[in-house]
């Protein structure tokens, strides 16, 4: 996020796209509905289906799932073409500019609206609203990088934001939601397959100097690794011998579960550290029982790139230990010695070779949260980047070009399926499904069908169905509502039971690698056609 959460209640208007706000992320939900009740905030939701959030908004768009760079296009030639970009700060801070605005000049709302299923004059009405506002910020989520075209979904909302001047104040920015607690955290200390912490790059040979001098190592790899869904397909091939899971239930959480399932199979020896067994875990070799957040100390870095004291309450059951113990025992048995592996001292750690943290330490961290980039002890922290000038040089404007996504309908498969949560239960419930309140609430997946497609297929409310891709089928009860569009199903992807991405397309996005869970092509099946469908993950 280039601002913070509180900061959003200070925005003239607030675009969310591709964000079921109030359910994925209640507490930045709160902060959006404080906002319009200002009156003075003006709120467009960009969203396939109808959501919580939709109630609040002036405007809602439905457009087809997948055509998020048409619909953004078609605003920014709104914005072009009626004089409402921002010229001062285009031409100041940015660069790219002409060859930007020569695609978007080919998206009229005419077009985009030929594409994305939203009418040209509300696409109209829409950038206006957003270009005119003093101050106008942009909420995503994975409604927006879960496609084949995510990384271009994200540059065309850089793109937007840039137009009209809307990065480095208050109430402005481009600002992901991301889908955990500490995804910003585990990016931040370098989870990712071509960066070391701070994002500091693995190619770098002075980056890895400083880290093989600090780790005490003679080398240090190079080259990127590879990403999860590389990693899966590796295993899948047999090239890879041996994964270490730690945190994640892929069994229920990646696309296509059958293939993961043979790739889980295939590897030779595989280890899961987790809080529970989970349905990955019960695939593995070696279970390592880890200790909740609530059994540990340490620091969560949130969404707003906010850095927070996690404090031990109560000792965790059983053999459950802490991460860092586990894995420094791991190292211990390989004949590496990680030395003192407690939460302050990796603390201090990550402040010497992080620049973006330098100045973060527990003695500060008891006084209240700080939020990066925080170069040195005196520095209070950054809340809105990019103030005055960018980070990096000048802002890059992408020229970005509408790809439909990677599996479309057909006569076959004539229904478009996308993914995403509910309130009630969280990622793959391996939490909420063992609370018995919550799992009464809910206690079985629904597929969402619009009632034109029910009445067409003969599909009543409450009614057993199959939903089947090209992938795999699963059984599942009917919900008919209006709150998706005609043509479009909706399925969570909490229940292993009857898992959504079994039927999710593993397609990745060509930078990002991020699969294609928000677009399938699928088919309702009822009576004697669910015949010999009978998908079933043992619950826990």
């Amino acid at each position: 996020m280039t601002n913070s959460i509180e900061d959003l209640e200070e925005a003239d208007c607030i675009l969310a796209i591709g964000s079921n706000t109030t359910e994925g992320h209640p507490i930045v939900g709160l902060r959006i509905k404080r906002a319009v009740m200002r009156d003075d905030c003006k709120l467009i939701v960009a969203e396939p289906r109808h959501i919580r959030l939709c109630y609040y908004a002036q405007q809602w768009l439905r457009h087809r799932p997948g055509s998020d760079v048409a619909l953004l296009n078609g605003m920014m030639n709104v914005i072009l073409s009626e004089g409402l970009e921002d010229e001062e700060f285009i031409r100041e801070r940015c660069e790219g500019f002409k060859e930007f605005k020569k695609v978007v000049e080919e998206y009229t709302p005419e077009r985009a609206a030929e594409i994305c299923g939203v009418e040209a004059d509300d696409i109209r009405r829409a950038a206006r609203t957003f270009a005119t506002a003093d101050s106008a910020a942009i909420v995503y989520a994975m409604g927006i990088t879960q496609h084949t075209t995510g990384v271009d979904n994200v540059l065309s909302l850089a793109n937007l934001a840039m137009l009209t001047g809307n990065l480095g104040k208050e109430g402005a920015g481009v600002n992901p939601l991301r889908g955990q607690n500490n995804v910003q955290g585990a990016c931040d200390m370098g989870a990712l397959p071509n960066v070391f912490t701070g994002y500091q790059p693995v190619t770098d040979a002075a980056v890895r100097d400083r880290f093989e001098h600090a780790w005490d190592v003679d080398y240090l790899p190079g080259n990127p690794g590879l990403t999860l869904m590389e990693m899966m397909d590796g295993a899948h091939k047999g090239d890879i011998d041996v994964l270490y899971i730690m945190g994640e239930n892929p069994v229920i959480s990646d696309p296509d579960v059958e293939h993961l399932k043979e790739a889980l199979d295939k590897v030779d020896f595989l280890v899961v550290q987790d809080i529970f067994l989970t349905e990955t875990a019960r695939y593995a070799d070696v279970v390592f029982p880890a200790a909740s957040f609530a059994e540990k100390e340490g620091t969560f870095t949130n969404t707003d790139r906010r850095v927070q004291r996690v404090r031990k309450a109560i000792e965790p059951p059983g053999e459950a230990r802490d991460d860092s113990w586990i894995i420094a025992q791991i190292a211990s048995r390989l004949e590496y010695d990680m030395g003192d592996v407690s939460a302050p001292r990796v603390m201090d750690e990550i402040a010497s070779l992080t620049p973006s943290y330098g100045g973060v330490s527990y003695a500060r961290l008891e006084e209240g949260a700080i939020t990066w980039p925080c170069p040195d002890a005196g520095h209070p922290g950054t809340p809105i980047l990019h103030i005055e000038k960018f980070t990096k040089g000048k802002g890059l404007f992408s020229p970005v070009e509408y790809k439909p996504p990677a599996e479309m309908p057909d006569e076959e498969y004539p229904l478009i399926l996308t993914t995403g949560r509910l309130l009630t239960h969280y990622h793959t419930g391996t939490m909420t499904r063992r609370v018995r309140e919550l799992d009464e609430l809910v206690p079985r997946n629904r597929v969402w069908v619009n009632p034109a497609d029910a009445e067409r297929l003969g599909v009543e409310e409450g009614q057993e169905v199959a939903v089947q891709s090209r992938r795999g089928a699963i059984k599942l009860e009917a919900r008919v509502t209006e709150k998706v569009g005609e043509g479009v199903v909706f399925v969570p992807f909490h229940f292993g039971e009857s898992p959504a991405n079994a039927l999710t397309n593993p397609a990745l996005d060509p930078v990002a690698k991020i699969p294609e869970y928000k677009v399938a092509a699928v088919r309702i099946l009822t009576g004697k056609s669910m015949a010999g469908i009978e998908y079933s993950i043992s619950t826990i």
